[in-house]
């Protein structure tokens, strides 16, 4: 614990001292110079050229889609990666590269009074904190370790950028434990709280779902790291924002991979009852159905449960060639060890995200060996993230042991850009904060760059545009493939 808390002060120091005291907006969107772009141009050798910093380019996709709210001249960028010859961008000066790297902004916008909005107004006095939340199982056998790879995330997010417009930020976190009722109850002692500003999570779509009903009604903006579930994000609901993919991309990728690549015909699907678990493996299961595939069983356990062998040796009856699991670590481990106790140790074991977790590993043993999983595609990554993970072992004393730590990171600062965008700065220091202006600007998100890859959200709050990788367990360590 005592290391642990050294790391993030030495961490802390770091930071700070590469961040401007003075330094809360940015420089003004009118002294950038305009830009028509040339065959062979990508915006990293353009930063490089212009900046001497090909990680610059993220600030000139910001200033850019700045300056196209305003000129229909300007070309908005939804993917940084995918300049076309003739876009218009706008190159912004060096001291407003420095300061986007920096964490700052354009904005708030000035005024005397709070804003009208139809969600309400957060006040943050002169010398307040504006205080965000963080949501995630933090609690219980394997998922403990997914919550608090994210907490791990967001913050360094936070050590990263601590202050916006002069404000110190605060992160409150709470663990919703990955459960419905885990998810309702976080979200409610949430809402009662007239000085969060915003939340990023919930992380399981478990939690998720019933605790947006409830952001939902209250004006709350979240955003999710990686609740993943497809029905997450189809209700209508203004509140409900992701960082993450939904699984309509990630089960077909998971499907063309068993069948195209693992070269195998006949299906075996469990999951856990979650609708992250049972919505997953439908979209699979109807993908490989599409490609040619059989899905041979389809069977369920529930969280909790120890001995999968009476169910392992009812699916062992269909001779599936591959178990494909949406679920946790915990069950998962069960799933692969025990699948060997019932003659099926050649039968391909394969989850997704919610496994791809070190614990994973530790739990199933030998039987982890050869198993596969999805998780992101770390080359759609963002640039920084190299540095980050460097950043995330000297603070905890460990590699990231799951998958959504950048995702994480990136929600939070997806948050304190819409901030921003949204808020209003008194002439005394106090800043306010439109709870649906915030919103609007979280969904107005366009060609970041974030560490998880780029974040585009369209108007039902899906904002990953990242790809799927498949990884395999090899050697004890997760091996992309």
């Amino acid at each position: 614990m005592l290391k642990k808390w050294f790391g993030l002060l030495i961490l802390v120091s770091l930071v700070l001292t590469l961040v401007p005291a003075a330094a809360f907006a940015a420089p003004p969107l009118q002294e950038a110079n305009v830009y028509t772009v040339q065959k062979d141009d990508t915006l990293s050798v353009l930063a490089d050229k212009e900046y001497g910093n090909f990680l610059a380019y993220p600030a000139v996709v910001y200033y850019t889609n700045q300056a196209a709210k305003t000129d229909s001249n300007i070309t908005k960028i939804a993917d940084p990666h995918a300049l076309e010859v003739g876009d218009v961008i706008v190159l912004p000066t060096a001291d407003q590269v420095a300061a986007y790297l920096d964490g700052e902004r354009i904005g708030p916008a000035e005024g005397d009074a709070a804003p009208d909005d139809p969600w309400g107004v957060v006040t943050i006095g002169p010398d307040e904190p504006i205080r965000v939340g963080f949501a995630a199982g933090l609690s219980g056998a394997g998922i403990d370790v997914l919550g608090i790879d994210e907490q791990r995330g967001a913050e360094l997010a936070n050590l990263a950028r601590p202050t916006v417009a002069g404000h110190a930020v605060e992160l409150v976190a709470e663990d919703a434990l990955c459960s419905g009722e885990g998810g309702t109850s976080v979200a409610t002692k949430m809402v009662a709280d007239p000085t969060i500003v915003a939340v990023v999570g919930h992380m399981c779509s478990s939690s998720c779902i019933p605790a947006s009903d409830v952001y939902d009604k209250a004006g709350y903006t979240m955003v999710s790291p990686s609740c993943t579930a497809i029905v997450f994000s189809t209700r209508g609901l203004a509140a409900v924002n992701r960082v993450c993919w939904s699984d309509d991309i990630q089960g077909p990728a998971a499907a063309a991979f068993v069948y195209d690549v693992l070269g195998a015909t006949k299906m075996a699907t469990i999951h856990d009852g979650s609708p992250y678990g049972e919505g997953l493996v439908a979209e699979t299961a109807e993908a490989f159905e599409a490609l040619g595939g059989t899905v041979v069983a389809q069977e369920a356990v529930s969280v909790g449960d120890t001995d999968m062998r009476p169910l392992l040796t009812k699916i062992g009856v269909a001779g599936p060639e591959i178990i494909y699991f949406g679920g946790f670590v915990a069950e998962g481990a069960f799933l692969a060890t025990q699948r060997g106790d019932v003659g099926m140790e050649d039968v391909i074991f394969m989850g997704a995200d919610g496994i791809k977790a070190r614990d994973f590993i530790t739990a199933a043993g030998d039987a982890a060996e050869g198993t596969y999983n999805s998780a992101a595609d770390l080359a759609t990554a963002g640039p920084g993230l190299a540095d980050f993970v460097a950043n995330y072992e000297a603070a905890y004393g460990e590699a990231p042991p799951a998958p959504f730590h950048a995702h994480a990171y990136d929600a939070y600062n997806v948050i304190l850009d819409a901030v921003y965008e949204a808020g209003v700065l008194g002439p005394d220091g106090t800043l306010w904060v439109g709870r649906k202006a915030l919103n609007d600007a979280v969904r107005a998100t366009s060609g970041y760059q974030g560490l998880s890859g780029v974040i585009t959200c369209d108007a039902n709050g899906n904002c990953g545009l990242g790809r799927v990788d498949m990884f395999k367990v090899v050697d004890g360590e997760f091996v992309a493939q």
